[in-house]
C-alpha cells in the first residue's frame, strides 16, 4: 500500500528521489508491524534500518531514507515503526511496549525481508534497540549510527517527555499543532522555521476521523507511567561495548537533554575511532534533513568505501530468533 508524502522534497544531489512503498508484516504475535521500504534487496549498496524514537514513526525518516536509498550505490532501506507508532497495529495489551518486545519485532522484521548485516540508524528508544540488537544478534549489525543517544540517559530529558508523552492537546489543524509544539519545544530549538515546525507537526499527529489524532498508541504513556524518572535508568555500557567491532557515529543535538556532553566524552573514550557530530540549536532529537542527512550519507559512503560490506545472508542466522 502507498501512501503519499506531499511534503518530502527531493534532493538532486542524491539521484532519483523514491518516496518508498509501505508493506505490513506479521509479528510473532499476530500483530502488524509497518515497514516503509525503499529500494529492494537486490541493490548493491549497504542495507539500511531505520529505527525511530520512542512516540516516533517511520517518517521521521522521510528525507534521510531516500537519500541513502538512492546512492550511489543504490541501497535497501527500510524504516520501521514499532508496535503503536506510525501505521503499525495498536497493541490491547500497554504492557507489550516495551525493549524486549520490539526487539522481537525487529528481528521478525529483518527475518521476514531477508535485511542482511545493514547500517542501523537509531533515533533515542530506536538507538536503545540497535545496542540490545548489537549485544543480542552482532552478525545483524555493519555499523551504526545512534541518533542522540547513548548508554545513558539523563533524568531530566526522561522527566520532560513524560511531561507531555499522551498528553498533548488534538489541534484543529496541523498549523495548530505547529504552534503547540513550538511553546513546547521552542527552547531546544530556536532557530527552527514556519515550515520546519509545520512539518513536525504533520509527523506528530495524522489525519483520522475527521480529526487530527496522535500518531502513536496513547498506551505507551500508561506503559511508561510506571518508570521512576527520578531514578537513573541502568546504563547500557555493556551494549554500546557490543558495536566495538563496527563503524560508528553519534549524532547530538548541542542543546539536548537527554544524551549530555559528558557521556558523549565517555563514549569516546571507549571508541577513539567513532565519528561525532554536533547539531547546533537542536535538542532531542535534531531534525534529520538537509545537511544532516548529507553527513549520515556520507558516513554510510565512507563505510562502504573502507571495505566493511557484510557478508550475505544473514536471515538464516537470525531464523532461529525470529
Amino acid at each position: 500500500m502507498n501512501k503519499p508524502y506531499p511534503h518530502l522534497v527531493p534532493d538532486p544531489g542524491h539521484g532519483a528521489f523514491d518516496r518508498g512503498k509501505s508493506l505490513f508484516i506479521t509479528a510473532q504475535d499476530g500483530l502488524r508491524l509497518h515497514v516503509r521500504e525503499y529500494g529492494d534487496r537486490t541493490c548493491s549498496g549497504m542495507p539500511v534500518v531505520c529505527l525511530p524514537g520512542l512516540a516516533r514513526s517511520a517518517a521521521d525518516f522521510d528525507e534521510l531514507a531516500p537519500a541513502l536509498g538512492g546512492g550511489p550505490p543504490k541501497r535497501h532501506v527500510i524504516a520501521i515503526d514499532s508496535r503503536g507508532r506510525g501505521h503499525s497495529d495498536h497493541d490491547a495489551d500497554h504492557t507489550n511496549y516495551n525493549c524486549m518486545t520490539e526487539l522481537g519485532d525487529i528481528v521478525s522484521v529483518l527475518f521476514e525481508l531477508g535485511v542482511g548485516p545493514a547500517v542501523f540508524v537509531g533515533s533515542s528508544r530506536g538507538g536503545v534497540l540497535t545496542m540490545l540488537l548489537g549485544a543480542a544478534h552482532p552478525i545483524s549489525i555493519a555499523a551504526v549510527v545512534l541518533h542522540d543517544v547513548g548508554p545513558v540517559h539523563e533524568c531530566r530529558g526522561m522527566a520532560r517527555i513524560k511531561s507531555y508523552l499522551g498528553k498533548l492537546p488534538h489541534p484543529h489543524t496541523y498549523e495548530e499543532g505547529a504552534e503547540v509544539l513550538r511553546q513546547l519545544m521552542g527552547a531546544q530549538f530556536p532557530k527552527l522555521t514556519n515550515e520546519q515546525w509545520l512539518g513536525a507537526a504533520q509527523r506528530t499527529w495524522h489525519l483520522k476521523h475527521g480529526g487530527l489524532k496522535p500518531a502513536y498508541d496513547l498506551g505507551i504513556a500508561r506503559a511508561l507511567a510506571g518508570i521512576d524518572i527520578d531514578r537513573p535508568m541502568p546504563p547500557l555500557w555493556h551494549e554500546f561495548d557490543a558495536l566495538a567491532g563496527v563503524p560508528m557515529l553519534v549524532i547530538r543535538g548541542a542543546n539536548s537533554d537527554l544524551l549530555s556532553a559528558e557521556t558523549v566524552a565517555a563514549m569516546r573514550a571507549r571508541r577513539a575511532d567513532m565519528d561525532i557530530i554536533e547539531v547546533a540549536d537542536q535538542g532531542h532529537a535534531p531534525l534529520l534533513e538537509g545537511q544532516l542527512v548529507r553527513q549520515i550519507v556520507r558516513f554510510v559512503e565512507t563505510c562502504e568505501g573502507a571495505g566493511k560490506s557484510p557478508e550475505a545472508a544473514p536471515a538464516q542466522a537470525l531464523a532461529g530468533h525470529s
